[in-house]
């Protein structure tokens, strides 16, 4: 299809990625909790515009240039790192009754769930790797393939944000009734974004 070589195998590939527990799908648990649906599908959205950005970066041959420039690349990656911690840090200090770390408007979640995505120069990378895995050489179609795959993605990270996102929102709805497990999970979800941003800061 496009000259993506074992489209089902892209598609599941994808959908194994989605699930792996990372920054993405914390902002998305976060934004959710604190911003109800609208937060939650905003910040979705930030993770797609995102996505997007790095995968057309890598196409453009952006993770050769990082690689041949490597202060360039850990440039970006610390710039990472200290935006998660920084927002780690900001939820763990937070105090009871304090305005929300992650902010109430949905432009808000979508910008920085977006900055979270972005500042992550190894997906870069990855996508650099992992593309050429399901390009078929014989009816690669230039950036018609890329596309499709873009499309692909894109469409699955929605699916799989709407998802997360709705049944956030109904347990976030039973929590509100309980606001200690509510600041409690925000001191946990603080936690792992400092614990996320030290994990790329450190990373080889």
């Amino acid at each position: 299809m496009f000259g993506v070589a074992d489209y089902g195998a892209f598609v599941a590939a994808i959908i194994v990625f989605l699930a792996i527990p990372g920054p993405g799908n914390l902002a998305l648990i976060t934004s959710t909790s604190k911003g109800g649906i609208r937060g939650g599908l905003a910040a979705t959205f930030g993770i797609i515009a995102g996505d997007q950005v790095l995968m057309w970066a890598a196409v453009a041959g952006v993770a050769a240039l990082l690689l041949a420039y490597p202060a360039a690349f850990t440039a970006v990656q610390w710039a990472g790192a200290a935006y998660l911690a920084w927002l780690g840090v900001k939820m763990i200090l937070a105090k009871p009754g304090a305005r929300p770390i992650l902010n109430i408007q949905p432009r808000d979640y979508f910008r920085q769930a977006g900055l979270i995505t972005l500042l992550n120069p190894k997906a870069i990378v990855f996508y650099m790797a992992f593309f050429p895995l399901f390009v078929d050489p014989a009816h690669h179609q230039g950036l018609v393939t890329f596309g499709a795959m873009a499309v692909t993605i894109a469409v699955l990270t929605f699916l799989y944000g709407l998802a997360a996102v709705l049944l956030t929102h109904h347990l976030a709805e039973r929590m509100r009734a309980n606001p200690l497990v509510g600041r409690v999970l925000e001191k946990v979800a603080g936690i792992f974004l400092l614990g996320f941003g030290i994990k790329l800061a450190v990373s080889k």
